[in-house]
């Protein structure tokens, strides 16, 4: 991954800084991963000016006492890291606050971790925040980060851990107006591939005007993440919690808008998905994929308020919903595996289906097209292909589908040994529809496009003005 380093200024400098300037007071406290953030404002000299306290409760019981049980019983999460800002900060503010001059701006940084174990193979992540003052009286705002820590061993996984919470409670006093910005600051310092983070949230009086969905898109296009996930409440979450365990169905598309076609896919790619053994609708997930990239890899320049549009839409459906960077499927697939060991199925068109036969697609790909279909279909995954309308007006199945010669047995095996499902279609007169010619139609205002939408959809376009809609006078 491209790395951005906004600051000249190295780790050491960084600490310093906020440790001559007194009117930056507060407390770090780091659960499982060492005193990493606080060494290094004790390294730099002079933390008296900025550290009130320093702590770490390792012991359950002690971290139970001191930031109470939290709902979802675990350590290292969202609610978790919350709980200990907070209640750090109102200890800082009630303890010190009469004695200090009252131009002091207070903060709380936390993090609880799981960083690499002695004997297990484990997820190594950290839940990271600050809760922080950005002017002297006012009332907090809070930062949180989820991280990935891609190093091998816990010492260095420590160290990362340790220059990310300088870059965060720095980037809390000084870049506090340019949200991006604190964004492309978090892995200054750190060489590319070490962490990874794929959540961020803005939360408080200064941030109100951010879209946290939006803000969260600048992970990818920074390079701190290859995707963000989106629930159907709209909230962005960490992909190793929403597919822990689960069966993973997901389309790529354009959804702009979604229209009754899409939905039939999404719809019909579930239905035969459920059919395979093993899979229940429990124990599955559903998501809705949109690629930031064009097919030959390079960014579309979407602006992030579109995207936002087509996640809301998406969630109003109820689906889950995934903005990624990826081009190829077999990357993408790959990325979900990452995070479950269980089924994945990948819903595609047929005219899909010749792009993954297309050896043009996987220049730059060592092995070719060979690597490439090792890599979509080395375990528990299957392609589920929608049919197209031909010229004729009858339907072409992916058993229809013409290959190149010297590709036809590999394309025979995929089929004989069940990694190709062809899909239903309920309607003939779904093919009709193009998303592209509704985006037109919608720019003039309500009318017969409405139909090639779900009912929801074509409400959420026109009372939000979304695409471009334009409301008839």
């Amino acid at each position: 991954m491209e790395h951005k380093n906004v600051s000249s200024r190295n780790t050491s400098q960084k600490a310093l800084r906020l440790n001559l300037d007194d009117k930056k007071y507060g407390t770090i406290v780091e659960i499982g991963a060492g005193q990493e953030v606080a060494r290094q404002f004790f390294l730099a000299g002079a933390a008296a000016g900025t550290i009130a306290k320093t702590m770490s409760a390792y012991d359950m019981k002690f971290s139970d006492a001191i930031y109470g049980v939290q709902n979802d019983g675990r350590y290292v999460s969202k609610a978790r890291v919350k709980a200990m800002m907070e209640q750090e900060f109102n200890l800082v503010v009630e303890r010190v606050s009469e004695g200090r001059s009252k131009s002091s701006r207070y903060f709380a940084y936390a993090a609880t971790v799981a960083a690499k174990s002695f004997n297990r193979q484990n997820e190594c992540h950290a839940w990271c925040g600050i809760r922080v003052q950005m002017y002297p009286g006012a009332e907090p705002s809070n930062i949180k980060v989820h991280v990935r820590m891609k190093d091998d061993n816990a010492e260095a996984q420590q160290q990362a851990l340790g220059v990310l919470g300088v870059n965060l409670i720095y980037a809390a006093y000084y870049y506090f107006e340019n949200p991006k910005m604190i964004i492309d600051s978090l892995t200054d310092n750190i060489k590319p591939g070490r962490i990874e983070i794929d959540s961020i949230e803005f939360i408080g009086p200064y941030f109100e005007d951010i879209d946290n969905r939006a803000i969260n898109l600048h992970l990818i296009r920074s390079w701190k993440t290859r995707a963000i996930m989106f629930k159907p409440d709209g909230s962005i979450t960490v992909p190793a919690e929403m597919l822990y365990k689960k069966n993973v169905l997901t389309i790529r598309g354009s959804f702009r808008p979604v229209t009754n076609l899409n939905v039939d896919m999404i719809e019909q790619g579930k239905k035969a998905f459920l059919d395979k053994h093993g899979i229940e609708d429990k124990n599955t997930i559903v998501i809705a994929e949109i690629s930031l990239n064009d097919a030959k890899g390079h960014d579309n320049h979407v602006p992030e308020e579109d995207l936002v549009q087509r996640v809301q839409i998406l969630n109003a459906l109820g689906y889950n919903v995934m903005i990624s960077d990826y081009t190829r499927y077999f990357k993408l697939r790959e990325y979900f595996r990452q995070y479950t060991k269980m089924q994945i199925g990948i819903v595609v068109g047929v005219v899909n289906m010749r792009q993954i036969f297309d050896e043009d697609s996987y220049v730059g790909v060592e092995g070719g097209i060979l690597e490439g279909f090792g890599k979509l279909f080395p375990d528990n995954t299957r392609m589920f292909i929608y049919p197209e309308l031909k010229s004729d007006g009858e339907i072409r199945s992916f058993a229809d589908l013409k290959v190149q010669d010297h590709l036809r047995f590999l394309y025979r095996h995929l089929l004989e040994n069940d990694f190709l499902t062809g899909l239903e279609n309920s309607d003939k007169s779904l093919f009709e529809i193009y998303s592209r010619d509704v985006l037109k139609a919608l720019k003039s205002g309500p009318g017969d496009w409405e139909k090639n939408v779900p009912k929801l959809v074509a409400e959420q376009i026109k009372e939000h003005g979304f695409f471009g809609f334009r409301k008839k006078r």
